[in-house]
């Protein structure tokens, strides 16, 4: 719980163990003063990254494929989870027509 309280550099690693083990947003929220939208956002992140573990490419929908990819994790992180190459994992989404793309803001 130490290395919860004080920013350092692997905080957020600490943070994701501490998310897989069952700790509550609100304990977590006591104990780093992290807002608990972010807090939440990070659960949700590592709740989807559970579920994979328990998965393999071949089990994996279209839609819980696409779900990763809008939760921003890459190839390589959902091939990780799932115990597989990175390779199958590109070409499942290539194949799925799940295309990369970049929401260009305007800032003028």
């Amino acid at each position: 719980e130490e290395e919860l309280e004080k920013p350092t550099d692997k905080r957020m690693f600490v943070l994701a163990a501490s998310l897989k083990a069952g700790y509550t947003i609100d304990r977590l929220y006591e104990l780093t003063k992290i807002d608990r939208w972010f807090l939440d956002k990070m659960k949700r992140i590592i709740e989807y990254y559970t579920l994979m573990e328990k998965l393999s490419l071949d089990k994996l929908s279209h839609a819980q494929l696409l779900g990763a990819k809008k939760l921003g994790f890459s190839d390589k992180q959902i091939a990780v989870a799932l115990d597989d190459a990175e390779l199958p994992v590109r070409k499942r989404r290539i194949e799925s027509k799940i295309c990369p793309y970049v929401k260009q803001i305007d800032t003028v």
